[in-house]
């Protein structure tokens, strides 16, 4: 198997006001020119009024979709049965199969949700490193704006300095006389 970095499910909801302007999908082009992260799949899909289902919404021709889709509970051709665990995987943690189903069943009627599969390629090396020394991940996820309120402050301080650091790298990296 190809050495692949962590690989995660981002779901982000959107009412029906929502203004796509292509923002979005420019940001993720840029990441991915970047090397920071690889985009898997992408589906966007809403919630019908009134039926209630769960639609998947076909994104400007694009050929996307099936893996996020067949995480959702689409059936699609070929993706009916649902492996079983992965050999060699002895710590289970994440993101299970039902709760990603539950991300579409959640939604509101008239919502609308872009899932997007990435994996983390500037991790790829650590992920390995963290493997061979033995180290099982215990616990992962973006910090809500209520776990992160108590140290606010500090983070601020930490994010001021190290942008005051690489200004001075930068600076210092400079050819002489350029400005």
């Amino acid at each position: 198997m190809t050495q692949i970095g962590p690989v995660q499910l981002v779901a982000i909801g959107f009412g029906p006001e929502a203004n796509f302007e292509g923002r979005i999908m420019a940001e993720l082009a840029r990441l991915e020119q970047s090397g920071t992260i690889r985009v898997l799949d992408l589906l966007f899909v809403t919630k019908d009024e009134g039926s209630g289902d769960l639609v998947a919404l076909d994104y400007q021709g694009e050929d996307l979709g099936g893996i996020v889709g067949a995480l959702l509970g689409f059936e699609f051709e070929g993706n009916g049965e649902r492996p079983g665990p992965v050999p060699g995987e002895g710590h289970a943690f994440g993101v299970s199969r039902e709760q990603i189903e539950a991300i579409g069943a959640d939604l509101e009627p008239g919502a609308s949700a872009g899932v997007l599969l990435v994996e983390h390629v500037w991790a790829k090396r650590f992920k390995a490193a963290v493997r061979d020394a033995g180290g099982v991940p215990l616990g992962e996820g973006f910090l809500t704006p209520e776990a992160i309120a108590s140290v606010v402050l500090e983070l601020e301080a930490m994010a001021e300095a190290l942008d005051e650091v690489e200004v001075e790298v930068e600076q210092a990296a400079a050819p002489v006389g350029k400005e």
